[in-house]
């Protein structure tokens, strides 16, 4: 991931953090479902551990879904319903660019619900340009960095209201 990102003529410098418990890792998580809006696209990259479900159950609290967010690793794909529909999404077991493209996830991507797509970097040439992109990286037990950065006006105007929501040494 760059350090800034450029969208028509907009520069945003992307949004870093810490988190330093997996309890913290979910309120970044609810602070991004609380802002989610139908269509909203949220791409995690990390590696095996590194809290991606962790945040997912996180966004999955931000949008009022009361249900337990487990890995879709096995099954490619859970729907989950709260104030939005959310598509769980994980490219894990996924080989190809090809296999992605197959599962058909259109009608999810453009939907009226908010999709976040774990192990996304094996799709990143065939999903949507404009989306919130999330790496995540393991510092140690407990600590997780994050880069949060928007691809988008929409994800823009999403990362500067984080800015204000989240505190940030």
């Amino acid at each position: 991931m760059g350090s800034v990102t450029k969208i028509r003529n907009v520069i945003m410098n992307p949004f870093k953090l810490v988190t330093h418990s997996a309890a913290e890792t979910q309120k970044v998580g609810i602070s991004i479902g609380k802002l989610a809006e139908p269509g909203d696209i949220f791409l995690l990259i990390g590696d095996l551990g590194a809290g991606k479900t962790c945040l997912t159950q996180g966004i999955a609290y931000g949008l009022d879904i009361q249900e337990y967010t487990l890995s879709p690793s096995f099954v490619i794909m859970r729907e989950l319903h709260g104030r939005l529909p959310l598509y769980h999404m994980d490219f894990y077991r996924l080989e190809n660019i090809a296999e992605i493209s197959d599962l058909g996830l259109d009608d999810y991507l453009f939907g009226e619900g908010v999709c976040v797509i774990e192990w996304a970097n094996k799709g990143l040439t065939v999903l949507p340009e404009d989306h919130l992109l999330i790496g995540i990286d393991y510092l140690s037990n407990n600590e997780r960095s994050f880069v949060i950065e928007p691809r988008g006006e929409r994800y823009i105007r999403m990362v500067e209201q984080l800015r204000e929501t989240i505190p940030c040494p």
